[in-house]
This record gives structure tokens, C-alpha cells and sequence, in this order.
């Protein structure tokens, strides 16, 4: 317990918001136990806490002018954040809006410091309506309202917004909407159709430098995302031809500089291009990392605050002087009582899937351990994300335990081209789910001593939580053990009873819960509890709006009646993840102990 106390306080700050003049630096850390907002007033000063209390409050962005914080603040997990002004040297907290039941979320804050636009679906549960904030008279103005799940992500003079319009997972359709003569009217304003429009495809924008300009990262003409410019319908690359994503770009304020990372088999590299000419911008030497990324740059395009990191120690805030191209650190990671050597290297694999795919996936390896090493195969959430590089000290608690740890990357994870992220679409999943059960053959066959196989255990979370309960019901007898935190039991009920905002967008991935139903019950856990041979141990946060704990619940109630061997551990205050400090001590307590009794060498 101890040990894993130390771990949980290894803590790396949010590389944060620097003031336009780049003196201060406004980020969210959670060395409170919960995420807090501090302020920096110079490179490694004492940070100064500005918010506090048991629900998490994150910095989302600084006004131009530097007055004003906007802080997005969420209650027990619940996913219903409301949005809040704070005075840049401290102070009580503004209300923009949080209302129960309700998503309030910041959009953006106008060039001049005086709007901010957020979106909330307080009018329809299932769709997003967009508002104007004035800071000054503190008054809120709809300004759209139209069926879907709409996302502002940028605006240009006389108040026209790019809109966003979310028709599926990663699939999005852009709009320009200008204001019409009667602002009051939501409805009166002009909405063009700009790309996207029937194609389900992936669209990612800000506007450009240029004059009618709009910046685009779609992989819509190849198998990679790229960036391009979108001008009077037509798309011209500005990034180079590669074989990897450019997983996502931004443009400063000034429209100098357009700054872009790179997914490189789970590492991500920053390149910059001159946002009028698109020449490549040389970056000065930065430090050997795993990932560096850039986090805000300020309203002149002076300065950019960049994370750093590596897989052997936690995430740097650094701010780069474009300037005089100076980088200078301005936090220091906290990582209590550990030595310098206290991580284990991450080292990138693979594993070939039974039709000949190789499947990537990153290891961890315990300097010492009871041969065969037993092993615990974690699966990501998503399923549209990707396990990367990187530190983890999560990862490290069950490494310092004994175990090595495997992360595969498996069909449907994002970072490896489109094909590879619609692999696991809809009934296509069928064809794809024999990934998890040849993680394990393959670790079995090839982790072993002497002859002799390691077991195996299989744990995720969300998604990796349904990936788990899939491997110890439907591929029964590949794991020894498996935990599943807030993952899915059963496709249809979780998309029944899934918030309604997540709803559209879940079903494009899975599948209907009408029409699709027979392939959903094929793919859920559930069905197949009757194979469950090995132990299970289930956590689930009671207030979870995106995997109700009614999946949880069921499949333990069910796991009870066959007298199948399983814990279930509920936790009352957290949602969709444990994020309490307390609470996660308990949770991976729960875990090193579960694995211990059962992964034991024998």
C-alpha cells in the first residue's frame, strides 16, 4: 500500500496557459489528491493554488488580455461540468453556467477578450446548443440551436463561427455560420456547408491565415491524416506525404505559425510550418522525449508551452521563446521518494494476430520477478484510442508488483491509419475481436522460462473493461484472471442506457440496438457467461454517465447465480473512472492483490 501511495504522488502539472506577456503560467495539477488550478509567477517559483475543495476544477483557457481564467469544474464524477470565470491573481469563482444534469463546455474566447462561447445540451439532452457569454455585462445570447451534436471550434470577424457537426465516431461535418440581423433569433443566421456533408468522414479545422482559408486534418485523400488548406472547395496538402498521422495541429491567435505533432508507432513528434507560406519552421534542440507536445501558445505567437516526456520520468512543462528560441523549464514533475531509476523502459512489439496482422503493443518488464514472469495484458478505452509510449505510473505499480506489462494496440485503435480505426466498425468487430484471445497466445508461447508459460491476466478500462470481461467469457481459459473497470457487459443495454449525448456517436462504432442487435449480443460478455472459467474482479463508479453501472451490476449479479468467482466494487463518489486520490489507492490495491492470488507462479 505504501509503495503504491508513493507511486500515485508521482504527479507531472498540465503544461497550462501562459499570460500574453508569458510571466505567468495558469495550469491544473493533482497534487491535492484532485485536479486543482495553480499559477506559476516565473520559471520554477513556488506555485500558488487558486482553487480547491473535493471536486475537480481544470484551466481550460486565459483571456487574451490576461483578466480572466476560464475553468471548467465537474461534481463526483458525473460528466456535467459547469463553466466559471476566475480574476488571474485568484479570487472566488464566476459562474458562466453549471447546471444539474446539464454538459456546459468552453468552445472558445473571442480574439478581443470579451466573448466566450460555450456549448451545452440543456435544451436537448441529445444535442448541443451554442451560447455568447459577455464578460463584461455577464449576460449569456443563444446563437444556434439546430438538431445535433454541434461544436464551435473557431471564429472570425463580424462574429462568424466554424462549426462543427459530429455524425458518428470521428466523423464530422463543417459549417460557417454568420450572424443574422436579428441577433436575438438563433435561427436567422446563415448557415453554409463548407466539406464533409454525407461522407462520414474524419474533419478536423481552424480557419487559416488567409482570407477565406480554412486549415484541415482529414486522412479523406489517403490512408493517413494529413493537413491541408481548404480554399473555395478545394484541398491542397501542406504537410508532407508519411507513413503516420499527424494526430492534431493548431494555429496561434496572430496567425504566424501553425504548430502540428506527428504519431510515430505510439511517439509523438512537433513540427512547425509558417502559417502564410507553410515553409517548415526549424524547431531549436529540444531534450530526447518520448512525446513532445504543444499545450497553448500566447495571442502574439511569442511563446508556446510544450510538455515533455519520457517513459522513464513524468511530463516537463517547458515554454519555447520562438523569439530567441530559448526553451526554458518552467515545472518540475514531483516524484516523491523515488530514485532516478525507479521506471521501467518501455520497449515497442508486436504480436501477430491469427489472419498475419502484426498487432504493436508496448511492454514493461520487472528488473526482477518469480519466473515465469507472470504477465497482465492491458487493453486502452476508446475503442478510438491508442496505448503510446510514455511514463506510467500506473503501469509501474504492477511492475514494481512483479508482473510485466503488455499494452496492445489492437484493430480499431486510432494512430495507425484509417483502415486500422474502422477495423472493428459495427459487425465488423466479429472479425477482429480473436486480437484479445492472441495477446494472450501469443504471451503464453513466448513470455515463458524454461519451458514453462507464465500466466496471464487481462485488465482494462471503458472499453478496455469490455476488451477484459471479452477475453475471460468469450475466448474462456485464454487469461487466468481479469479486472474490468467500468467496462461494458452488455452492447445493448449499454447502448440503451449510455447518455443520450454519447448515444449517436456510440452506435455509429458498434452498431444499432435495433437493427444490429443479434451482432451485439454475439459480441456481448455477457452472453457468453457460461465459459467463464478463472476469477473475475469488477469495479464500477457509481455515477457514471457513459457506462451506467447497471453493466457492471448485471454481470455480477449473473456471475453469482452460475457461483462464478468474481468481486465487484462499487465506488459512490466517482463516474466513468476512479479519480480521487483515495479512491485509487484502494482501487490498485484491490488489483495487486486480485492479480497476486491469482497469477501467482505455480
Amino acid at each position: 500500500s505504501r509503495r503504491i501511495q508513493a507511486l500515485l504522488d508521482v504527479r507531472a502539472p498540465g503544461g497550462g496557459f501562459l499570460g500574453p506577456d508569458g510571466k505567468a503560467l495558469y495550469f491544473t495539477w493533482t497534487i491535492t489528491g484532485t485536479r486543482q488550478v495553480f499559477r506559476l509567477d516565473g520559471p520554477q517559483r513556488f506555485p500558488l493554488q487558486l482553487t480547491g475543495g473535493e471536486d475537480p476544477a481544470v484551466v481550460v483557457d486565459v483571456t487574451p488580455g490576461g483578466a480572466h481564467l476560464v475553468l471548467s469544474r465537474d461534481r463526483k464524477g458525473e460528466e456535467n461540468p459547469g463553466l466559471y470565470l476566475q480574476d488571474a491573481k485568484g479570487g472566488p469563482l464566476l459562474a458562466i453556467q453549471h447546471k444539474p444534469g446539464v454538459q456546459t463546455q468552453l468552445q472558445l474566447v473571442s480574439d478581443d477578450g470579451r466573448t466566450v462561447y460555450y456549448r451545452a445540451n440543456d435544451i436537448k439532452k441529445d444535442a448541443y446548443a451554442i451560447y455568447r457569454y459577455d464578460i463584461a455585462s455577464k449576460q449569456r445570447e443563444l446563437v444556434f440551436d439546430r438538431e445535433g451534436i454541434w461544436r464551435a471550434v473557431d471564429a472570425a470577424a463580424g462574429g462568424r463561427l466554424l462549426l462543427a457537426r459530429d455524425v458518428g465516431s470521428n466523423m464530422s461535418e463543417l459549417y460557417e455560420w454568420a450572424p443574422g440581423a436579428a441577433k436575438a433569433d438563433p435561427a436567422a443566421g446563415a448557415l453554409t456547408p463548407l466539406f464533409g456533408q454525407g461522407e462520414r468522414e474524419d474533419y478536423r479545422a481552424m480557419y487559416g491565415a488567409a482570407p477565406g482559408e480554412v486549415l484541415v486534418l482529414t486522412p479523406r485523400l489517403g490512408e493517413h491524416r494529413r493537413l491541408y488548406s481548404w480554399k473555395a472547395g478545394k484541398l491542397t496538402p501542406i504537410t508532407p506525404e508519411i507513413p503516420f498521422d499527424v494526430s492534431a495541429f493548431s494555429i496561434d491567435r496572430a496567425r504566424r505559425r501553425v504548430l502540428y505533432t506527428v504519431n510515430e508507432r505510439g511517439y509523438t513528434r512537433l513540427r512547425a510550418l509558417d502559417a502564410r507560406s507553410y515553409r517548415e519552421v526549424k524547431l531549436p534542440a529540444l531534450p530526447a522525449a518520448d512525446h513532445v507536445v504543444p499545450v497553448a501558445t500566447t495571442p502574439d505567437g511569442r511563446f508556446t508551452t510544450l510538455l515533455l516526456e519520457t517513459s522513464r520520468a513524468p511530463a516537463a512543462s517547458y515554454v519555447l521563446d520562438w523569439t530567441t528560441g530559448k526553451l526554458t523549464q518552467w515545472h518540475t514533475p514531483s516524484m516523491p521518494e523515488m530514485p532516478p531509476d525507479a521506471f521501467a523502459a518501455v520497449t515497442l512489439e508486436s504480436y501477430p494476430a491469427r489472419d498475419g496482422a502484426q498487432i504493436p503493443m508496448f511492454v514493461r518488464r520487472p528488473a526482477r520477478c518469480e519466473r515465469p514472469c507472470p504477465v497482465i495484458v492491458h487493453f486502452h478505452g476508446g475503442p478510438e484510442s491508442q496505448t503510446r509510449a510514455g511514463f506510467n505510473a500506473r503501469a509501474q505499480i504492477f511492475v514494481d508488483a512483479g508482473f510485466v506489462f503488455v499494452e496492445p494496440n489492437v484493430r480499431g485503435s486510432d494512430g495507425y491509419g484509417k483502415t486500422w480505426l474502422h477495423a472493428d466498425d459495427g459487425a465488423k468487430r466479429l472479425d477482429v475481436i480473436t486480437d484479445i484471445e492472441d495477446a494472450a497466445r501469443f504471451v503464453r508461447a513466448s513470455f515463458g522460462h524454461e519451458g514453462r508459460p507464465p500466466r496471464v491476466g487481462v485488465f482494462g478500462g471503458s472499453y478496455g473493461g469490455y476488451a477484459a470481461l471479452i477475453g475471460m467469457t468469450m475466448f474462456a481459459g485464454a487469461y487466468d484472471a481479469g479486472a474490468a473497470v467500468v467496462g461494458m457487459s452488455n452492447l445493448v443495454t449499454f447502448l440503451q442506457n449510455t447518455a443520450p449525448y454519447r448515444r449517436v456517436l456510440r452506435i455509429s462504432e458498434y452498431g444499432d440496438p435495433e437493427k444490429d442487435r443479434e451482432a451485439l449480443l454475439k459480441l456481448s460478455p455477457i452472453t457468453h457467461l457460461d465459459r467463464v472459467k478463472a476469477p473475475l474482479l469488477i469495479m464500477q463508479g457509481v455515477t457514471d454517465p457513459r457506462v451506467p453501472a447497471g453493466e457492471s451490476v448485471q454481470i455480477q449479479q449473473a456471475l453469482e447465480a452460475k457461483k462464478i468467482p468474481s468481486e465487484l466494487i462499487l465506488f459512490a463518489d466517482e463516474g466513468h473512472g476512479v479519480q480521487k486520490r483515495d479512491n485509487q489507492v484502494l482501487q490498485y490495491g484491490h488489483l495487486v492483490r486480485f492479480f497476486r492470488t491469482h497469477l501467482a507462479a505455480r
